[in-house]
């Protein structure tokens, strides 16, 4: 993300220019605007004509300069967009005020976006701001007879390639180096800048040995880790051993990864931990959390009074920041958001166990 001016307008809101640079600039974006909030940015629309001799053709598009009252959100990911509804509060066409209209967002299209901005939403844009610096990482994770490539995102891991079938003696095997062919050609087409290596047993070794072989210029960019499995149960040793935080300053996920298994660990003992949103407001209350962890999606069904908690998520945030808290906001597209999720959406490692 790159904050190319910042300024303010009207009744105090900060006014930011952002150019979003990839797709998870996009998904930090989702997650900042809010209904109420300004968007400016160019568009095109379709225009219908006022001239009565000439055939209604539905109208043709015309380029305009628009600032949307956001109304609603959507990251649509499989399309690498972001879709901002709302009505037209400032145009450069005055006949188009009040209408209602979408904007597209892609990427390094530029946006100036006018606010309050909230103290989590001011540091998930400065996140994102630093992270357009880290190196883009690959996960590779592989055992006997399955090989699988991940990619890492900010809001999660996305599996890029897989590969599968029994490997060794039989009528239905086949030799290992055609699985590591195939895991080798795959890595050198993503051509990540770096690429962990992960697996059980000496299956990992082996296929390092064949890709540094075959692909010589990937040979660099390599590194191996431990782990009991493959696949997505591998991705998430490889993440909450910090491997990726090797390679990139911080990884949100590597923290979410380490931070739920903190909590489940703890809510089995029976000790510092509570979660659902009346118990974590509830400790809140006491001052007794250490750090609270929301996944976003619910975060922003609140804010919006789309949910159903009982309680004001925005004072308990504020709360346990003024109590000099940690608050980390889980994002729902990785398997930690969804634990969390499954867990009521809010939780809370605490300082001193509640009675």
């Amino acid at each position: 993300m790159r904050i190319t001016d910042r300024g303010y307008g009207e009744e105090g809101r900060e006014r930011l220019a952002l150019v979003p640079e990839n797709v998870d600039d996009l998904w930090h974006l989702a997650h900042v605007l809010e209904p109420g909030d300004l968007v400016e940015g160019d568009t095109t629309r379709r225009i219908q004509r006022n001239d009565d001799q000439m055939r209604d053709t539905g109208g043709q598009r015309e380029h305009l300069f628009v600032t949307l009252e956001v109304d609603e959100v959507e990251f649509a990911r499989f399309a690498n967009r972001l879709r901002v509804s709302g009505v037209i509060v400032g145009c450069s066409r005055e006949d188009q005020l009040n209408a209602h209209h979408t904007l597209n967002v892609e990427e390094h299209d530029e946006i100036t976006v006018e606010k309050h901005f909230k103290p989590d939403q001011t540091e998930r844009l400065e996140e994102a701001t630093e992270a357009a610096e880290n190196p883009d990482v690959a996960i590779a994770t592989v055992e006997e007879g399955a090989a699988y490539v991940h990619t890492v995102q900010q809001y999660g891991t996305e599996e890029y390639a897989s590969f599968t079938k029994p490997t060794g003696k039989g009528d239905f095997s086949r030799p290992r180096e055609e699985l590591f062919a195939e895991l080798g050609e795959a890595l050198a087409h993503l051509d990540a800048d770096a690429v962990i290596l992960a697996g059980p047993g000496f299956t990992k070794q082996d296929a390092l040995d064949y890709v540094e072989e075959e692909h010589r210029d990937l040979a660099d960019r390599i590194t191996t880790v431990d782990t009991s499995a493959a696949g997505d149960r591998g991705v998430h040793e490889v993440l909450k051993r910090g491997a990726v935080d090797e390679v990139q300053k911080e990884t949100r996920i590597s923290k979410e990864a380490t931070l739920i298994d903190d909590l489940t660990a703890e809510i089995a003992q029976g000790a510092k931990a509570t979660y659902g949103p009346e118990d974590v407001a509830e400790a809140a209350e006491f001052g007794a959390i250490e750090t609270l962890l929301v996944v976003d999606e619910r975060l922003r069904q609140e804010r919006q009074h789309e949910g159903d908690w009982e309680i004001d998520v925005n004072g308990v945030i504020e709360s346990v920041e003024q109590q000099g808290g940690d608050v980390v906001v889980f994002s729902s597209e990785f398997d930690p958001g969804q634990q969390l999720s499954n867990l009521g959406g809010i939780a809370a490692i605490l300082r001193y166990r509640l009675q």
